[in-house]
């Protein structure tokens, strides 16, 4: 598929493409839903009751986080972020550091970041922490305990008018590896059906990569299946 200079590419990311660095998920078989009750470990009232079990378990996530590297799904997303520049908006449904480590200049996390740390009480900005805390939680400046930089289920993603507006403007709007059911994420392709672009006032071209058909997949133009890390690279001809 060609790829101008000046088209607008929305790219969403999510469980999918990580899972391919070895990143466990939590809807595989074997994966974390099956060690853990979501609403223990990934909940603010899981938190309120275990603040050293919510620590625990992400601190495991940051120690795994440190052993794995990017795939080349990763690193064709960088090539196209270099050869796009800003008219790529790269949105990731994961908490991970995969993307900025295969070198995308920007990267926008909606459910947070597992290396960073924030306040659970007070507006104290959020930042860079990769330390694990598998025994006693931090504590703030504040007194108030310090919790992953993560959005939990119940709390609102990061930056949904960022994303809407990047939604409204794509040309090309593309699936990695999510699973059609997590919303509002899985309900952008939908939007993008339904209205044309705010910027030309055409309708954007829906693509879907992963191994699986998502819940969603009526929503797609198409659905390449397979290993993302396999089709990704060679999914754009890049024009000038």
């Amino acid at each position: 598929m060609p790829l101008r200079r000046g088209m607008r590419l929305f790219v969403l990311t999510g469980a999918g493409i990580s899972a391919e660095s070895g990143i466990r998920t939590f809807r595989d078989a074997g994966g974390l839903w099956e060690e853990h009750d979501i609403q223990d470990v990934a909940t603010p009232e899981g938190f309120a009751r275990n603040p050293r079990l919510v620590w625990r378990f992400y601190s495991e996530r940051r120690q795994q986080a440190a052993q794995v590297k990017p795939n080349p799904a990763h690193h064709a997303l960088a090539r196209l972020g270099a050869f796009l520049g800003d008219d790529l908006f790269l949105c990731t449904q994961n908490v991970d550091p995969l993307h900025e480590r295969a070198g995308s200049p920007f990267v926008h996390h909606m459910h947070g970041e597992l290396l960073r740390t924030c306040c659970s009480r007070c507006d104290r900005p959020s930042f860079p922490d990769a330390q694990p805390y598998p025994e006693v939680p931090p504590q703030c400046e504040c007194g108030a305990l310090l919790r992953p930089d993560v959005v939990w289920f119940g709390e609102i993603p990061q930056g949904m008018d960022r994303i809407g507006e990047a939604v409204s403007a794509c040309d090309i709007f593309v699936t990695v590896g999510s699973s059609g059911s997590v919303y509002p994420a899985a309900g952008l392709v939908s939007h993008v059906r339904n209205f044309p672009s705010a910027r030309t006032g055409r309708f954007a071209r829906t693509i879907y990569i992963g191994l699986e058909r998502p819940e969603n997949a009526h929503s797609f133009d198409e659905c390449r299946l397979g290993k993302a890390g396999e089709l990704l690279p060679d999914l754009f001809t890049l024009e000038e």
